[in-house]
């Protein structure tokens, strides 16, 4: 259920985003539309709308909501455009990127997390496209994409995720620093002749991308 305590709690969210420097309002509409608490355990819904990670299953967090408006920003996300998550999660990301108006196809690695979040955002009326498997792949079957979001810990820059991205697109990816202790947000463009313009951004930490994960075969929701 999400009641007007909920709504008047995602307004003082938006107010703290905002407040810390988001500027895209069709971003911060979404982090203001979302209903957080539905992610998230009941018992700890009084945690929902702080701005912090939090923990869910399988050793993983839903992102601090800061977090997720700041790599949506850099995304630059317009409606209509095909957009590939690497790393469902819970799956907010996914739905704030379905607010804005984007075809959403996101892949998750870890089979509990994928059945937990497939069966939530049905039951709550968002539909990107789920798939179970590597990140590091991509969806080849859906590509080219216009813009590529990796919300892991990267210690590289997939390049059969490059392969994917359209010319004038963007990936979003948070790289490894040299020792690991944090990750720097990356703005990849892939120019028109097929060469990469590169723009680092702040530090964040992020859970780690793990590459060749054994998997059950690609599913889509």
């Amino acid at each position: 259920m999400d009641t007007y305590r909920h709504k008047g709690l995602r307004k003082k969210l938006v107010e703290t985003i905002r407040a810390k420097g988001i500027k895209d309002e069709a971003v911060l509409r979404a982090i203001e539309t979302v209903p957080r608490h539905l992610f998230m355990d009941s018992s700890f819904v009084e945690f929902a709308y702080r701005d912090s990670a939090f923990p869910i299953a399988a050793g993983q967090t839903i992102s601090q909501p800061y977090t997720v408006a700041y790599q949506t920003e850099l995304l630059c996300v317009k409606p209509g455009e095909k957009v590939l998550e690497i790393g469902t999660g819970s799956g907010y990301q996914a739905c704030v990127l379905c607010e804005m108006g984007a075809k959403v196809f996101s892949i998750e690695r870890q089979k509990l997390l994928f059945d937990q979040t497939k069966k939530l955002l049905q039951s709550i009326g968002y539909t990107p496209k789920l798939f179970f498997g590597d990140g590091y792949a991509g969806q080849p079957a859906f590509a080219p994409f216009h813009k590529i979001l990796i919300t892991a810990a990267a210690p590289e820059i997939p390049a059969k995720l490059l392969e994917q991205l359209k010319p004038g697109g963007y990936m979003v990816i948070p790289r490894n620093s040299d020792n690991g202790d944090y990750q720097i947000m990356m703005r990849i463009t892939k120019k028109t002749d097929g060469t990469l313009d590169v723009e680092e951004f702040d530090k964040f930490c992020f859970v780690p991308m793990l590459q060749n994960k054994s998997f059950e075969g690609f599913e889509e929701r």
